[in-house]
């Protein structure tokens, strides 16, 4: 774990692992944050014991923000990778992990923040303080990490070309009813309520958890050839000559930087 920069993992019983992302100053995903999530995974892959992990924030009014775009040139730096575009890797990986993966979402989780906490079994929403968005299109991009693929198996197709064609942000009641998170529970039960969860996940037989998982994906995860597709649109449209010439005046704005544009991203990229 001692490679982990942005990543914090606590134990809190035998087989439960706790993960928190923090990457100041707003929880940006970086080159770095996809680099660490893979040696993550390779240390959870390679634990028998492991029966749930947890995702959560250290920063709560970003769980995930969304790809830092000044880095957007940068690539990955694990080693051995070649073919699966590395976010596509890792939320596939997560997918079949023999485990149970829960989002504990406080803050907002937009873009590839939303495609992380997609590619988790369960998604738990603070009332007051979660907010997911899809805002690539009103970006001049589309998702190119799963979001066009396992939205419209969660929310249904009209809900899911709402969210992507829409670009705005979403409140946590929202989301619930919708079906993107699991459930809205008040700030003050969230941590509570996922942690009891996931000890009493921890407490259940390894390969009950891992068969039962194992037989639920057979019914419904995205295609690998679909992830693929949309990760290679979205490569094309972030490098096309329209949408770059939008970025320096998002970043203008306030992309990027703590403030209002940020907080309130769906209404900001909306027309004035």
């Amino acid at each position: 774990m001692s490679e982990l920069k942005q990543f914090s993992v606590a134990f809190p019983s035998k087989g439960y692992w706790h993960v928190t992302f923090n990457n100041p100053p707003m929880n940006l995903f970086d080159p770095d944050t996809i680099y660490e999530l893979l040696l993550l995974m390779d240390q959870m892959e390679a634990d028998p014991e492991l029966k749930v992990v947890v995702f959560d924030s250290a920063d709560p009014d970003y769980f995930m923000a969304h790809y830092d775009m000044s880095r957007a040139a940068e690539r990955h730096r694990h080693p051995g990778f070649s073919v699966v575009p590395a976010l596509i890797d890792f939320t596939t990986r997560l997918e079949k992990l023999p485990a149970a993966s829960i989002a504990l979402i406080r803050g907002r989780a937009r873009g590839i923040g939303s495609e992380f906490v997609l590619s988790c079994d369960m998604r738990f929403g603070s009332l007051e303080k979660a907010i997911l968005g899809q805002p690539e299109v009103a970006s001049g991009v589309v998702p190119g990490g799963g979001g066009n693929e396992r939205l419209p198996l969660l929310v249904g197709r009209g809900r899911a070309l709402e969210i992507i064609l829409g670009s705005d942000d979403f409140d946590a009641e929202t989301a619930e009813r919708y079906g993107w998170i699991n459930r809205a529970l008040p700030d003050a039960e969230l941590d509570g309520f996922v942690r009891n969860l996931a000890l009493r996940i921890a407490s259940f037989d390894k390969e009950a958890l891992t068969e039962a998982k194992a037989l639920v994906n057979n019914t419904e995860l995205p295609q690998l050839s679909d992830l693929l597709a949309s990760s290679k649109v979205f490569v094309a449209r972030a490098s096309s000559p329209s949408t770059l010439s939008k970025l320096p005046d998002l970043f203008a704005r306030g992309l990027g930087r703590r403030g209002d544009f940020e907080l309130n991203l769906g209404r900001n990229l909306g027309p004035s």
